[in-house]
């Protein structure tokens, strides 16, 4: 009567172990986030007190994607399905800001006088802005909640 019960505990613990997204690859993709929310953080913060009548949409825009970095890193961080679901939505939002203000900044360069992390589509950052998203987009989808389970419940 008790095995049945104490296998089901080693399988459900296994189970959510597996359900991180912070071992193996998942660990430098997380570094490589939190470079960027703290380079980002930094610039926007210098942009915004020496220079934000300047270009005030472009600094407003590095904040932006500063914040987004950060929720990204912490919640590529942390387990569970409702970190999933923000680190989906984190990534998704970088991916989206990335393209739209990449290619603004090429179409209507008169509204980006100056740079943000996100404009040319990252090339002040060796376009690692435009790539980071789609590797996040996949080790996401990699390592997605449900997926683990429903193989073992069978």
């Amino acid at each position: 009567m008790k095995a049945p019960n104490s296998e089901a505990t080693p399988d459900k613990a296994s189970a959510s172990a597996k359900d991180t997204r912070n071992t193996g690859p998942g660990r430098l993709l997380i570094a490589v986030y939190a470079v960027f929310a703290i380079s980002a953080t930094a610039r926007a913060g210098y942009q915004i007190l020496t220079k934000f009548s300047e270009a005030p949409l472009a600094y407003l825009l590095s904040a932006f994607a500063a914040l987004v970095y950060v929720i990204a890193t912490v919640s590529l961080a942390k387990p569970g399905r409702t970190w999933f679901k923000v680190s989906l939505a984190a990534v998704l939002v970088e991916l989206v800001g990335v393209l739209v203000v990449g290619a603004l900044s090429v179409f209507d360069a008169v509204q980006f006088p100056h740079e943000t992390v996100w404009s040319l589509f990252g090339r002040g950052y060796a376009f690692i802005p435009l790539l980071l998203p789609i590797l996040g987009l996949v080790w996401l989808y990699r390592r997605r909640p449900g997926k683990r389970p429903a193989t073992a419940g069978g």
